[in-house]
């Protein structure tokens, strides 16, 4: 395997970038949103140019996620994974701060001189109002290249992360070319909603709020091969 997360998402899109990897639901809203491997390696790009080229951030660098599983954080977190950050795992001092519109009240905690909000819209919309002291991501993301080139060496804490992600692809029963239905409110951890897949090399089909009666006809429209948890 690969020795950095930037690498073990490369390997899991080459075999066929068009193939549908992330396709995710929210039964409370009706939103589906499904992403080729081509199509989040793009949004993937645009994250890592943004805090690269934008804001000038890299290998020992750091940033603050806020997110909840969402396709938008897949790209959020892979794009600070490529460009060499670590993701904090506690409040403190960041280099930058990605935050849910909904948890805002959260982000007074983290200092960080830059800070991005996420709305999460179904249609990767731009924020009508953006609060103050924050960026809208959505809108300063588009404009950044499609195309972003990893640093070689792995992240600080790649190694771990990616070790996690093996293992617990094996205790999920994650295989190689398995589509995963993973009910996200069960299992919120990146390393088991993202990480895990991808070093199996699986795609998955990701549900919040998930609505059981619905799970059967989605797992068959979807032919998924795996119900998670």
């Amino acid at each position: 395997m690969a020795d950095n997360i930037a690498r073990v998402f490369a390997a899991a899109i080459a075999p066929d970038p068009t193939r549908p990897l992330l396709t995710w639901y929210d039964d409370a809203t009706g939103e589906r949103t499904e992403l080729s491997g081509a199509t989040c390696a793009n949004w993937v790009a645009k994250t890592a140019n943004l805090l690269v080229d934008g804001l000038g951030l890299g290998p020992g660098d750091t940033a603050g996620v806020l997110l909840p599983p969402h396709w938008q954080t897949a790209a959020v977190l892979l794009g600070a994974w490529s460009a060499g950050l670590t993701v904090a795992e506690d409040p403190g001092d960041v280099d930058v701060l990605f935050v849910a519109a909904g948890r805002l009240a959260e982000a007074d905690a983290w200092s960080a001189g830059d800070r991005y909000v996420l709305a999460l819209d179904p249609f990767a919309l731009p924020m009508r109002q953006v609060p103050p002291g924050f960026a809208d991501f959505v809108s300063e993301v588009r404009v950044h290249g499609d195309d972003f080139t990893p640093y070689a060496g792995p992240g600080p804490d790649d190694a771990d992360l990616l070790a996690r992600a093996v293992a617990r692809a094996t205790e999920l029963g994650i295989t190689p070319d398995a589509r995963a239905l993973i009910d996200v409110d069960a299992l919120p951890d990146p390393v088991d909603w993202l990480l895990a897949p991808l070093t199996a090399r699986a795609s998955t089909v990701l549900c919040a709020n998930p609505d059981p009666t619905r799970l059967p006809s989605r797992s068959e429209s979807e032919r998924t091969t795996l119900t998670l948890p």
